[in-house]
């Protein structure tokens, strides 16, 4: 059975260039390299189980910038009442 976890990153993903910032839960060796390979950087913190490593001094700030829009995101759903529905499909959507 084939993975599909980074199907969704890599359709996103498809006409940029450059550097991606990505939180913790899209760390793949494979998805790594197939965005290498298209001219995209995936750039991610690591997790506590991975050796560590260097980190550019403007990707560490980038990253942090994108913890702060994510935070300011969730207030702006929390404040105007917005739901979040977590189904991923059709069917998940109608079970629950």
């Amino acid at each position: 059975m084939r993975s599909t976890t980074g199907d969704p990153v890599k359709r996103m993903a498809e006409d940029l260039w450059g550097h991606l910032y990505g939180d913790r839960g899209s760390i793949s060796k494979v998805l790594h390299d197939e965005l290498w390979a298209t001219g995209l950087k995936l750039i991610t913190l690591i997790r506590h189980n991975m050796k560590p490593r260097l980190m550019r001094l403007w990707d560490r700030l980038m990253l942090r910038k994108r913890f702060l829009i994510e935070t300011v995101n969730d207030q702006l759903k929390n404040i105007s009442q917005i739901e979040h529905s977590r189904h991923r499909s059709l069917t998940g959507f109608m079970v629950t």
